[in-house]
């Protein structure tokens, strides 16, 4: 289905900041809602901005995961786009994870479907040859901290929020990809400890474990996914060798699942299509002339 136009929609506040900072959402087409309209999508500069609308928690459902589904498709199959941007709509969430309301109202059997297709969705995430950061502009919990660990990049806004999976207080586990992504990231045994007390912390300590990879400071949302689409950019061409970036991404993505053999061999065949790419012949030759390269992502 076609995704609708929405030229009113407001995602973000603002609030005065650098004129060049300021002018990056204005190089975005216009906010788009994707069919079931939970997911906002502009684009522009190099960049996906794609938004979990869904206020006031931004919680997600299985018509929300077939919008984002659908979001980073598009921006899978567009050559404009080099990164992507995932955030949440408003000032407090950025995601809290499933709608518990719509998981009370349905069978046990829908349930594992519905986490199936979540998993589907952030495996999408993963798979994509393109840069993704996930911007936390609040709390991001349960299920919402789950989306932000498929991310590659994740950075929070500052005392925004707490992060966390607290699903063991609901008598359940962390269940679209939780429990293997957070390990992965911070230990098997401080992944069971963080899982098992369901405590939720702030981005302060996230990012001493690792969970986040950057806080930074801004007044409101607004100005906090300004900085990102600015930062977004400096993975973009020309700045960046953007086929490049992908390539390390899904190395380093696909390489930590297999044998260091099997990965090495894999790191070989993408470098030998980087080598073969007008961006490898760019760098290499202003690096030879000592000049700036001027990339085209290809």
């Amino acid at each position: 289905m076609a995704s609708v136009p929405l030229p009113s929609v407001k995602l973000f506040s603002r609030s005065p900041v650098d004129e060049s900072i300021m002018s990056l959402l204005d190089e975005l087409t216009e906010a788009e809602s994707m069919p079931h309209g939970l997911v906002n999508y502009r684009s522009g500069a190099g960049v996906a901005l794609i938004c979990l609308n869904n206020e006031p928690a931004n919680g997600y459902s299985h018509e929300m995961m077939l919008d984002l589904d659908q979001a980073i498709l598009r921006a899978r199959f567009d050559d404009g786009v080099q990164v992507l941007l995932l955030v949440g709509a408003g000032e407090k969430f950025f995601c809290a994870g499933a709608d518990i309301n719509v998981l009370k109202g349905i069978t046990p059997t829908y349930k594992y479907q519905f986490c199936l297709h979540a998993n589907e969705t952030m495996l999408r995430l993963e798979h994509t040859p393109k840069l993704v950061i996930a911007g936390l502009g609040g709390h991001c919990v349960g299920g919402g901290l789950e989306i932000a660990l498929a991310c590659d990049l994740r950075i929070a806004r500052e005392a925004s929020g707490k992060c966390g999976l607290p699903e063991v207080h609901l008598g359940v586990l962390p269940g679209t990809g939780g429990t293997q992504r957070l390990s992965r990231i911070v230990g098997a045994s401080r992944a069971i400890e963080l899982m098992a007390s369901g405590r939720t912390f702030g981005f302060d300590e996230a990012l001493s474990l690792g969970l986040v990879d950057e806080v930074r400071p801004a007044d409101n949302e607004g100005e906090f996914v300004e900085s990102l689409l600015e930062y977004a950019q400096t993975f973009t061409s020309p700045n960046r060798a953007s086929m490049a970036v992908g390539m390390i991404k899904r190395a380093v993505k696909s390489g930590m699942e297999v044998p260091l053999e099997s990965g090495l061999a894999l790191e070989r065949e993408m470098q030998q299509r980087l080598f073969a790419s007008e961006d490898a012949r760019e760098g290499m030759d202003a690096f030879t002339n000592k000049r700036k390269p001027d990339f085209q992502g290809r």
